[in-house]
């Protein structure tokens, strides 16, 4: 096999991105020979191009050798599960599963480990983050002690959530800002420091639009190394920010808006001078250095191209879709101690979630006004974003 055949599924706005990538030649080794939309309108074919409105009728075909999964959250889950049991390759848009449970369904199907199973964590291609990452790695930090992580540039207006039935709502999205805007930062944050062994959530709900799942967020991370950690969110503020500050041993570093990397590096580690120094008040000598970051980051472009070389050269991945369950937990873990009113252990209980998850969807009385009821599920369905 030289050339990979690939099949979307869901053609709204990153169905729609990627198709427009590989057809511009973008990603070489990888066609696209079939698009599949049960809602919206697929758009015109190109040679060598087939439509189709069932998903099943397309992985049957035998017109594709992978899968590109863009449609809503509930739906990753068992597009993925057919997918991977009829012998495709799979790259699917995050998150991989709503929940926990779901997660772990999809990832026992990836049974045929020839077959490459990848998530769309695209994030993982910025020069900031991985260098950030590298530090970290190196050891050129020191023992983190301290992570603080302001997310709040992801500003929606409450007519965003008009645009689809299925927005804002635990039965139609399965959750508000952890799920929709943060899978990214949430896989970021365990790829660059793990995952935490306890979580305390502080969610609120609807507050700054007319939905039922959260738009603001704060949490607190605890991990059995002493490490400390928040993370904070909301689609409800603006101007937002995004900062990222960590403080280790040798030092603190401070990221700006995902660009921007400075480093305050201590001449001695912080601990060390504490106990040593002969002086009350004394403070560890400091420098002060903006990091130099390479140019770019492939970004959506760079994960298909990574996913076609792993298909055709057995390049390593640099998004496993097994990893992705780890996001999905931080939310989920979120929360349910807020739900609960408590810190949640690490690993978290699948089934305690999937529950409350499922009774909330159930027994949900929510209806959007008027206003919102101006936007169409026909208009805006195959807006999956």
């Amino acid at each position: 096999m030289d050339t990979v055949r690939l099949g979307i599924v869901g053609l709204g706005n990153m169905g729609k991105a990627h198709l427009a990538n590989i057809r511009a030649g973008k990603v070489p080794g990888l066609r696209v020979t079939a698009l599949c939309e049960s809602h919206g309108t697929i758009p015109p074919l190109q040679d060598g191009e087939t439509a189709f409105t069932d998903v099943s009728n397309m992985i049957d075909s035998g017109l594709i050798d992978a899968i590109l999964i863009c449609t809503p959250h509930f739906s990753h889950t068992t597009i993925g599960i057919e997918a991977l049991t009829k012998g495709l390759h799979v790259l699917v848009e995050k998150p991989i599963s709503v929940h926990k449970a779901d997660c772990e369904r999809l990832i026992a199907a990836h049974t045929d480990k020839s077959k490459i199973f990848a998530a769309m964590f695209n994030m993982r291609t910025s020069p900031t983050f991985k260098k950030v990452k590298d530090l970290i790695d190196s050891g050129e930090l020191g023992e983190i002690r301290r992570v603080h992580w302001e997310v709040t540039n992801w500003f929606r207006t409450n007519y965003y959530y008009a645009t689809g039935g299925w927005r804002g709502t635990w039965k139609g999205e399965g959750g508000g800002v952890l799920m929709n805007q943060c899978p990214h930062n949430l896989d970021l944050f365990q790829w660059m420091f793990g995952m935490p062994q306890r979580i305390h959530g502080f969610c609120q709900f609807g507050r700054y639009h007319q939905v039922e799942v959260e738009d603001n967020v704060t949490a607190v991370f605890g991990y059995d190394s002493g490490m400390t950690a928040t993370f904070i969110t909301s689609t409800g503020e603006a101007p937002g920010a995004n900062r990222l500050e960590i403080t280790g041993e040798q030092g603190r570093v401070t990221v700006t808006d995902g660009t921007k990397i400075h480093f305050q590096r201590n001449r001695q580690p912080m601990s060390k001078f504490c106990m040593e120094a002969e002086a009350a008040f004394a403070m560890p000598e400091s420098w002060h250095m903006e990091i130099p970051l390479a140019e770019g980051g492939g970004q959506h472009v760079e994960i298909l191209q990574n996913f076609t070389n792993a298909i055709l050269k057995g390049e390593k991945l640099l998004s496993p879709a097994e990893e992705g369950i780890y996001s999905v937990e931080l939310a989920n873990a979120i929360l349910l101690s807020t739900w609960q009113s408590k810190p949640i252990d690490l690993p978290m209980s699948a089934a305690d979630y999937e529950n409350l998850l499922i009774e909330k969807g159930e027994k949900s009385t929510f209806q959007k006004t008027k206003v919102v009821a101006k936007a169409t599920d026909d208009d805006f369905a195959k807006s999956f974003r």
